[in-house]
């Protein structure tokens, strides 16, 4: 046996951890796009594979028995390319996720299918916003300049947002739903968009959108093929070692 993690999750930290422990041959990927991963107890590589066909490579060369996809949920072309190589290469698959975040009473949840929807959601009068998307598609709300955007991001960007008003902070969770009360009063903050992403390191941004009875622009996760997916370090040691059983939490 051995594994691949496809990684970047909290998620994907706890079972290399398990992996480590139990020494099942393991090794880490990370797709390269935050400067400083965090570091892992098991063989970790960092960057791109090349598409199917340089991931089902790598599946062969090093001997890959077992795939698993712990990737961000909206980390969509990963997560094609991974069952596609698997399948390619006959290896099993399966996708290490957080169940997605479901609205409590009080929310005020407007949910959108992308975020070109979530653009068009934001074509009202000037708001101060706090955009919780990470850094890759903040370009496409250059649409909607007369926002003033709060970008909570990981990393400092290479090169300034081309959002006209905004205002970023390099902060990396978990966080508080009494530091996100702060954060929003602080700003002034009248709207939250973010993905449903799903997991406890950021649900806190809408423990305090609720308390302060703010608005919540949520980006619904995109539509993947069928897969087994489960949602615990613990299912996944018991599907590598063959001893699910229904009261596991795989599903397909």
């Amino acid at each position: 046996m051995k594994i691949l993690i496809l990684g970047g999750t909290t998620e994907a930290s706890a079972l290399a951890k398990a992996l480590a422990e139990r020494e099942i041959p393991a090794l880490f990927s990370y797709a390269g796009r935050v400067t400083a991963p965090k570091p892992q107890p098991l063989p970790t590589r960092v960057g791109g594979f090349g598409g199917v066909e340089g991931l089902a490579a790598f599946l062969a060369e090093q001997r890959i028995t077992h795939l698993v996809d712990a990737t961000h949920p909206f980390a969509e072309q990963m997560s094609r390319h991974a069952l596609a190589a698997a399948e390619r290469c006959g290896v099993d698959v399966i996708a290490l996720t957080r169940p997605p975040w479901t609205p409590e009473a009080g929310d005020r949840w407007q949910r959108v299918a992308g975020i070109a929807a979530a653009v068009q959601a934001l074509s009202g009068p000037p708001q101060r916003v706090l955009l919780a998307i990470g850094r890759m598609h903040l370009a496409a709300f250059a649409a909607r300049p007369q926002h003033h955007y709060l970008l909570r991001l990981v990393d400092r960007p290479e090169a300034p947002p081309p959002l006209p008003h905004h205002h970023v902070i390099i902060d990396r969770g978990p966080f508080t739903r009494e530091g996100d009360l702060a954060l929003l009063r602080e700003h002034g903050i009248e709207r939250i968009v973010c993905k449903n992403a799903g997991g406890a390191g950021a649900v806190s941004k809408l423990a305090a959108a609720r308390h302060l009875g703010l608005p919540v622009t949520m980006i619904e996760r995109p539509a993947l093929p069928l897969r087994r997916e489960a949602h615990s370090t613990e299912a996944i040691l018991a599907w590598l070692t063959h001893d699910s059983d229904p009261g596991a939490d795989l599903g397909v």
